[in-house]
């Protein structure tokens, strides 16, 4: 009987923490009583949050874990997550959409989303939030390069030096007409070259002469990550993430260094929304929260994917890992909104100053 009775509790204390009953401590005020909304709806649907993507898998398990609420997700893509909700705008069916930060405006241009202000919502910069919370900012990646030096003898350590001969026929990066990252190595060269959003063709100016340098192995329609574990790649520009993705959790370790341009770079935030009209909202609310919460910033962390919080303090197990603040500080947040505006146009020019297209 006692046997029982022991198995008994157990079966109890596992119901209680799958339904989240007597949540510990609030991960912020009226967390508990948004929670016991949540519950009488029908579990939540997330857009486009791939689960190798950004360390969501560990974010699914946390809310799961802490919530007890079924979550089931896809993983569309930016553009095609905005057109599905315009599709689905007399039915949603998402409760939460996320993407790379510029489509959440186009999101809420069509009317799709919901105005709603998650915890710590003041404390994202300005520019990386609209104003009412139709969209928000959840972590960002910043433009670097990332060496493997085994192929390289000495690591550059900003744009100018990618112009050496030394250089050779080393560097790759995605193209800026096709890709997000490839977009954002425009601007980072504009800014890094005294342009801004208004001044793209100092960017593409750079990255014609890097062209013209022969020192540009490939410039790729799709992501290179594999290749550069391979050992195929010398200079890789790209995100952050995906050099420490490479460092730490590939294992390449002190094989590969990380920099962050002398000059300056930028950042690239991803955002995400509340579906407006969605068939949980309660649902969505605490999933946005948890996001934003210290807890679901931490899991962003471990994963290499640096949160949108300024000043957010590291988990112990990441924080002498990441590169130091101070060179941080040479990666400048910049308006994506105009970005996405002027993209067309700059990609046209980088197609004719770079490859020479009519």
């Amino acid at each position: 009987m006692k046997k029982f009775a022991v198995r008994g509790i157990l079966a109890l204390l596992a119901i209680a923490l799958l339904t989240g009953a007597g949540l510990a401590a609030e991960l912020y005020p009226g967390e508990t009583e948004l929670h016991e909304a949540a519950k009488k709806e029908q579990g939540l649907n997330s857009y486009d949050t791939g689960p190798t993507w950004a360390n969501w898998q560990a974010l699914f398990d946390g809310f799961q874990k802490r919530y007890g609420i079924e979550l089931a997700w896809n993983d569309l893509g930016s553009g095609a997550t905005v057109v599905r909700l315009d599709k689905e705008r007399n039915n949603p069916q998402g409760d939460t959409a996320y993407y790379f930060m510029p489509f959440g405006e186009a999101a809420k241009q069509k009317g799709v989303t919901e105005a709603f202000t998650p915890t710590n919502f003041d404390r994202i910069p300005e520019e990386l939030k609209d104003p009412e919370g139709h969209w928000f900012s959840i972590h960002k990646a910043t433009v670097v390069f990332v060496i493997n030096k085994n192929l390289v003898k000495e690591t550059p350590k900003g744009w100018q030096n990618l112009l050496d001969s030394k250089y050779s026929k080393s560097i790759v990066y995605l193209d800026p007409r096709t890709t997000g990252i490839g977009y954002a190595i425009v601007i980072a060269t504009s800014y890094a070259h005294g342009g801004d959003l208004d001044h793209l063709d100092k960017g593409v100016d750079y990255l014609a002469a890097l062209q013209k340098s022969g020192n540009v192995r490939m410039i790729e329609k799709t992501t290179e990550f594999d290749k550069f574990l391979k050992g195929e790649i010398p200079v890789w520009i790209t995100y952050d993430m995906n050099a420490y993705r490479a460092k730490y959790m590939a294992g390449l370790g002190d094989a590969i260094d990380i920099v962050i341009p002398a000059e300056g770079t930028i950042t690239a935030p991803y955002a995400i929304s509340l579906v407006k009209g969605g068939p949980n909202p309660n649902a969505g609310k605490l999933w946005l929260n948890y996001i934003l919460s210290e807890e679901g910033q931490g899991l962003f962390a471990k994963g290499f994917v640096r949160p949108i919080l300024p000043g957010f303090t590291m988990p112990e197990e990441v924080s002498g890992k990441f590169l130091p603040d101070e060179e941080y500080a040479r990666a400048k947040d910049v308006d994506w909104v105009k970005a996405q505006v002027v993209q067309k146009d700059a990609a046209t020019l980088w197609g004719s100053k770079v490859l020479g297209e009519n």
